[in-house]
């Protein structure tokens, strides 16, 4: 044989072949990446210079009570969150009752939201775009805030990662099971906090518009169903609690969700990769725009509206950008400026992460609160809350007050199975401040007043017969120091 026909021969025997990641080997990454990432980010200052702040502390005493007291005050109040509660004393129960172990199932969450964002993306789009997605997921300001907050939010937001994966990856099988894990794993987010539901019509509204085969939306709705019949009696039974949303009755601020929304649609105009028969691209809007549309127009008659609320609308937005940084990596002309402005903006984004492990990122500082009134008081003060729904502001740490006497608290939180405890009729409270010559007097930041007797009571007697002798201000509160005028007592009478 020739030299000439002996090179092919000799260029297909030395050839080597084009090594591919195994699809496993892809998966693996794209999943173990943005966890690992996830959790540096949220182990990174979770103490927050060990503060908490109001809603912390409301979770820190009822994880703390016997899951028989935690259902005998969500009787009274907070009924939308007990499922969370119950949660979290058991993991007090095992792993001790301390601020980390109160913010760690956040970031837990954060770090298992993050790596099924990267499933989703890849099972939609590919490797590239599912860990681009799971990459961007955790540097969101807003995850990177609740991933470090000992409340529930982080939780459902990974539930509802996950129930989006069993919902792509039930598409296309039809398998019962996968469709079952879809049902009880969007429950179990419903259970931990009503709003979640909104996920489970933005999931239906991807499927219309999918124009999915009829036994898949059948198999969707069975689900749907599943999951609204196990929450209706708790929506039912927190409707009688919805007063407890009073504080929101300020205007609702949208201003995080209206960028992201805006920047996510925006997104859509780029040729995005996807597949038949869900695309990325009308699974990530629904989910992103629909749950906060729904609050904002709901708050046009009461306010409803809160962005944690819908935290999981950033499962769509770092889906989006995820392929959008894709889209333009592929492109060479594109590829320079595109990763210049990834860069430019994980730099932008550097102070925000750190202000926001600090105690000013919140909006209250319960520890900071409950210390001013240890240093304003002397032994054998009274203390006064205006208003005693803000009990709850000085629990972080009791030995704050210990000195002080509660001047309106008949029957403490504990024993009476509420949150801030029972107060006294209105004459008892103003007769038990006469017998005081200093009150010291906790007001929260930016709280409209309550127009109930007691309360009522407690700011016409500081206002007739005691004056004002300092005010300290402090993140979500301001402490005044009030003194006994007994010149103007002697003047107005008992």
């Amino acid at each position: 044989m020739s030299v000439a026909a002996r090179g092919p021969a000799l260029a297909r025997t030395v050839s080597l072949p084009v090594r591919r990641p195994s699809p496993s080997r892809a998966t693996a990454v794209v999943v173990i990446a943005p966890s690992s990432l996830a959790m540096v980010l949220g182990l990174w200052g979770v103490r927050r210079q060990n503060t908490l702040w109001g809603d912390e502390v409301v979770t820190y005493q009822l994880a703390h009570r016997d899951l028989s007291q935690i259902w005998l005050t969500a009787q009274h109040v907070d009924l939308v969150h007990a499922v969370y509660y119950a949660v979290m004393h058991e993991i007090f129960a095992v792993f001790g009752g301390g601020l980390v172990t109160l913010r760690l199932p956040s970031v837990l969450a954060t770090c298992l939201a993050a790596g099924g964002v990267g499933l989703v993306g890849l099972r939609l789009a590919g490797p590239r775009v599912g860990l681009l997605a799971g990459l961007v997921f955790p540097v969101l300001p807003q995850v990177q805030r609740y991933a470090q907050e000992g409340r529930s939010y982080a939780m459902v937001c990974a539930l509802v990662t996950w129930a989006t994966y069993a919902l792509v990856t039930g598409v296309p099988q039809r398998t019962r099971w996968r469709w079952a894990v879809y049902g009880f794993t969007m429950l179990v987010a419903c259970l931990l906090h009503e709003f979640a539901v909104l996920a489970l019509a933005a999931h239906g509204v991807t499927l219309v518009v999918s124009r999915v085969p009829r036994p898949v939306l059948a198999a969707w709705s069975v689900a749907a169903v599943g999951v609204v019949a196990g929450l209706l009696p708790l929506a039912i039974c927190s409707v009688g609690q919805s007063g407890q949303l009073s504080w929101m009755a300020g205007p609702v601020r949208p201003g995080y969700f209206l960028v992201v929304a805006v920047v996510g649609v925006a997104c859509t105009r780029a040729p995005l990769a996807g597949r038949k028969p869900v695309r990325l691209s009308t699974l990530a809007v629904p989910i992103l725009v629909l749950p906060g549309l729904v609050l904002l127009t709901a708050s046009l008659v009461r306010p409803f509206f809160v962005d944690r609320y819908v935290l999981y609308g950033n499962i769509g937005f770092a889906l989006l950008l995820g392929a959008l940084i894709d889209c333009f990596d592929r492109r060479q002309r594109f590829r320079r400026t595109a990763w210049i402005a990834t860069v430019a903006v994980l730099a932008a984004l550097v102070p925000q992460s750190l202000a926001l492990r600090t105690p000013q990122a919140r909006s209250n500082d319960a520890t900071a609160i409950a210390a001013a009134v240890r240093k304003a008081g002397r032994p054998g003060d009274g203390l006064l809350y205006l208003s005693g729904q803000h009990r709850i502001l000085t629990a972080a740490n009791p030995s704050d007050i210990r000195h002080l006497t509660d001047l309106a608290l008949a029957q403490a939180p504990v024993s009476s199975n509420t949150l801030a405890g029972v107060e006294l009729p209105a004459q008892d409270i103003a007769a038990r401040m006469l017998e005081f010559d200093r009150i010291v007097a906790v007001r929260a930041a930016g709280a409209h007043s309550l127009s109930s007797p007691q309360e009522t009571a407690k700011t016409s007697t500081l206002r007739r017969y005691f004056r004002e002798s300092g005010t300290t201000h402090v993140n979500g509160a301001r402490v005044t120091v009030y003194v006994r005028d007994h010149h103007a007592s002697a003047e107005k009478g008992p």
